[in-house]
């Protein structure tokens, strides 16, 4: 395990998952903890299909497999690209208000929650998305998750912003790990442009936009983009998407939050184009991937936006082989430290995957 632990870097899509079941001790007291493995790699990396080759191994031995993730949204993106992967194994997939009945299955799609669920059920746990709501800093859904694998079972985290406590793990030698710092398609990250503007709310109250955010807008549907507006309040949303239907006439645009029955009809229209701007919240930061998008996250100087928000939301640009640049702006009025700490974090992975020899261009900005 240790060689794993010790390699800075991991080549994309070659980290050995298949191997790691072997690798992992499997004599040890009882009543320990299962096992623990953290793969940390940008968004974008293709996380899923990389644990593809774990998740058959488990299976072809006859084992059971969870892989779960804290939002409904990220379950019903997972589960379709699982599905076509293993189409001749039994899949259950589980969030709440689901009605899918379980009992045959032996590969599992959930959110945390549905944890709850289980004990001592399946051989292998992956925890998607680990430092999203609400499975980060919640106790009992931690304590569910170790409890759902077998004892003699495997359980192996998943995150492109791992929380600063796992880091540290990482750090102390105690957590193994891989990291990959590059997309599946060998481009860098798009790199957050900064806008200085004035809050969203003022906006609001002067029923205007600035030519600062409405000319790279305009630049975006231009150019084909999808384009995602990251606001910090729900109650922005209707108010704000009103107002950019009088800047963009004609423009399909929606708005979309955690309180709308329609969001996943929304997020689907989206993702297929019949939807071109979606106004939003950090509800969807992470788990949906939309070709050729370009991302804009307004009031980025709010406090509610942290370092790892503003990596997952930045992460939703750039994601398609066929448009890898993308566009990324943080506007604010002031420059943060969470803001400063994500355009570091973003640079200093794609020097990485430079100095990995994981990408096909030569300059990283």
């Amino acid at each position: 395990m240790q060689a794993l632990h010790s390699a800075p870097e991991a080549a994309p899509r070659s980290a050995p998952f298949a191997r790691l079941l072997r690798l992992l001790p499997l004599d040890r007291p009882a009543n320990t903890r299962p096992p623990r493995f953290l793969l940390w790699a940008v968004t974008g990396a293709g996380k899923t299909e990389m644990i593809f080759p774990l998740l058959r191994f488990v299976l072809d031995k006859g084992g059971r497999v969870l892989v779960a993730t804290p939002r409904r949204d990220v379950v019903l993106e997972l589960a379709p690209r699982v599905a076509k992967a293993f189409p001749e194994v039994p899949l259950a997939v589980l969030y709440g208000g689901s009605e899918q009945r379980w009992e045959e299955a032996r590969l599992f799609i959930s959110t945390t929650h549905q944890l709850l669920r289980f004990y001592e059920a399946f051989d292998l746990v992956i925890i998607d998305e680990l430092d999203a709501f609400p499975y980060h800093n919640d106790p009992m859904l931690e304590f569910a998750a170790e409890a759902a694998c077998k004892k003699d079972g495997r359980f192996i985290f998943l995150s492109a912003t791992p929380p600063p406590a796992m880091q540290r793990e990482i750090r102390a030698g105690r957590l193994p790990h891989a990291k990959v710092p590059a997309r599946f398609h060998g481009h860098p990250l798009p790199v957050p442009v900064r806008i200085a503007m004035d809050p969203v709310g003022a906006c609001l109250r002067r029923r205007s936009l600035p030519r600062c955010l409405l000319r790279p807008l305009e630049e975006s549907v231009r150019r084909g983009a999808q384009v995602f507006v990251f606001v910090t309040r729900i109650r922005q949303i209707e108010p704000f998407t009103a107002l950019l239907r009088s800047c963009f006439p004609g423009l399909p645009l929606a708005g979309t939050s955690s309180q709308d029955r329609e969001r996943s009809r929304k997020v689907l229209d989206f993702r297929e184009g019949t939807i071109r701007l979606l106004v939003t919240t950090t509800i969807l930061e992470r788990g949906v991937t939309v070709p050729r998008s370009d991302v804009y996250i307004l009031d980025a100087d709010s406090g509610l936006f942290d370092e790892a928000s503003l990596v997952q939301m930045a992460g939703r640009a750039g994601r398609s082989k066929d448009d890898p640049n993308g566009t990324v702006m943080f506007a604010s009025r002031e420059w943060t430290k969470s803001q400063r700490g994500a355009l570091r974090q973003i640079r200093w992975m794609n020097k990485a995957a430079l100095r990995g020899g994981f990408l096909k261009q030569k300059e990283v900005v």
